[in-house]
């Protein structure tokens, strides 16, 4: 399955923030020694050569963009309305399981109730579309809010997209 994630990364230009993002996407895919996979690999919108991915499967998105930018407002709204769309749904499955399964049926995972459970409380992966750039997970509005007001004050506040494969 494929997704696009997002990393809000501090840059002061266009091709530091994609570097940057890189990086973040780098972890997120276990490119590096000390990262573990949550993603099979990445494909940014600055490849030209894919025929399957990034431009090609998703449109023409910014490389990258500053996040006060018209471009980078809607790339964050995007961001955080999928990630809002994916706690709500993974938060019903868990609520039904629930109301349906009893503790038994749960311990054995009955309608993938433990799944369920598993990715509300995800940190990383495909329940979260929106990383800072630690390639920690944007979880909640707080956690976002608090990134936004000290590095846009700043104006070095881009958010960089990417084709994920999970």
């Amino acid at each position: 399955m494929h997704m696009i994630i997002y990393s809000l990364v501090e840059a002061s230009t266009a091709e530091e923030a994609l570097s940057t993002g890189k990086t973040v996407f780098d972890r997120l895919v276990g490119a590096e020694p000390q990262s573990c996979a949550v993603f099979d690999y990445y494909v940014t919108f600055d490849d030209e050569d894919t025929t399957v991915a990034g431009k090609a499967r998703w449109g023409d998105l910014p490389t990258a963009a500053p996040i006060t930018s018209e471009e980078g407002e809607e790339l964050l709204e995007r961001a955080w309305e999928t990630t809002k769309k994916e706690f709500q749904r993974n938060l019903t499955r868990v609520k039904q399981a629930l109301e349906e399964h009893s503790d038994d049926e749960i311990m054995r995972d009955a309608g993938l109730a433990r799944h369920a459970f598993k990715r509300v409380g995800a940190s990383r992966g495909p329940s979260i579309c929106l990383y800072d750039q630690h390639a920690t997970g944007i979880r909640h509005r707080g956690h976002l809010d608090r990134l936004l007001e000290e590095k846009v004050e700043n104006k070095t506040c881009w958010i960089v997209p990417a084709d994920v494969h999970f």
